[in-house]
């Protein structure tokens, strides 16, 4: 309710007059609750008693059309701002009466959700940040965003609304910042023990000092590349703001397809691979390179999860939590999630006895027509 960038601004005056709008009714509402209880109390012997009355037009047309005409304002609001301000549409203006102007190219940050902090790529200056970032101000950010863990929400408050981080996923956002200053960035979606300390900060500079910030950062002698990338990805705590100088190539479409680490296929592979119509039996061979989540577990990197301490047993392993029904060890992978040589009942495949065979040929094969739909 503090903005400080056109598009949060925009928002706060939508709760406002959403607000505003609703409390048309119940301000009234509530008065005339207190009203109706004092005029008609048992002492008051002034007031009309007609234990037979049930109906006026009168009260009928105003009970109803008011409350119409409040859901038809806040639809047409809600239609407008819906399309205005959305997070993947680039920004007209910069502020009311302040259209973006024509030679302006806005600033590119591409924004990664680790455990348990955040990551900044610059790609026009080649430079990265973690738990810090910083723009010019009036001059507008196109953020793209994505996550190597779980789901979590990108949260600047004063500078627009939150926005999903997901693993393999990119979502957008424009935005805009109108004041200079310090801001606070936070992630608003629970995402492990350390969620309450995954926050950042948010400067809004000008444009000599976005460009001192930018110079700053290319002093850092530490290069990103997928190396020291794996090493910051493992999930740690309070992660003091640091700076690399350069970035390597191609690092964050790397992290999009969730192939960073050495031998994983990236998820543009597995996509080439549907549009020809699947792998067939031979695919198989391909199993260890989507094994994505196991390869922490491997490691000894997965972050505690809700198994660990509420249960008493590690994230991820076989031992059973107590009070469930047992069920049988040898279905499921020993340890923590061993690779095996054919698939297990334990990951959700064939029931036991099943014909563990590829699939039906025809089932492997293009269609030969298109689906109608």
């Amino acid at each position: 309710m503090d903005p400080a960038g056109d598009v949060a601004v925009q928002q706060r005056n939508l709760i406002l007059a959403s607000t505003a709008l609703m409390l048309l009714v119940i301000v009234p509402v509530i008065a005339l609750a207190f009203v109706f209880g004092w005029r008609y109390r048992a002492s008051n012997p002034d007031a009309t008693y007609d234990p037979d009355w049930h109906h006026s037009t009168q009260l009928e047309v105003v009970i109803w059309t008011v409350p119409l005409l409040i859901i038809i304002a806040l639809g047409a609001m809600t239609w407008i701002s819906t399309h205005t301000l959305d997070p993947y549409r680039t920004l007209s203006r910069l502020a009311p009466r302040k259209p973006v102007p024509a030679d302006v190219t806005p600033l590119t940050v591409e924004v990664v959700a680790l455990d348990w902090k955040w990551l900044f790529l610059y790609p026009d200056y080649g430079i990265a940040s973690v738990n810090e970032m910083a723009a010019p101000a009036n001059r507008p950010i196109a953020f793209k965003l994505t996550s190597t863990s779980v789901w979590n929400t990108f949260y600047v408050p004063a500078l627009a609304g939150m926005i999903y981080a997901m693993p393999g996923m990119e979502t957008k956002l424009h935005a805009v910042m109108n004041k200079e200053g310090e801001f606070r960035g936070l992630s608003a979606h629970y995402s492990g023990s350390g969620f309450s300390r995954m926050n950042f900060g948010f400067r809004s500079l000008s444009e000599q000092g976005f460009d001192a910030w930018v110079a700053k950062a290319k002093e850092a002698q530490t290069p990103l590349n997928r190396e020291a990338f794996l090493k910051l990805e493992k999930p740690s705590e309070a992660e003091p703001i640091r700076y690399y100088g350069s970035v390597e190539d191609g690092l964050y479409a790397a992290i999009l397809g969730m192939c960073v680490a050495p031998n994983l296929m990236c998820a543009s592979e597995i996509h080439h691979i549907d549009r020809q119509g699947g792998a067939g039996p031979e695919g198989a061979a391909s199993r260890e390179r989507l094994d994505y989540d196991n390869r922490r577990l491997r490691s000894g990197d997965e972050p505690s999860g809700a198994t660990f301490p509420a249960s008493g047993r590690p994230p991820m392993g076989s031992v059973q939590p107590e009070g469930m029904m047992p069920r049988d060890q040898h279905l499921s992978r020993e340890g923590v999630n061993e690779p095996k040589t054919e698939p297990d009942q334990g990951q959700g495949n064939a029931l036991p006895g099943a014909d563990r065979g590829p699939a039906p040929a025809q089932l492997n094969n293009r269609p030969s027509e298109r689906h109608q739909h």
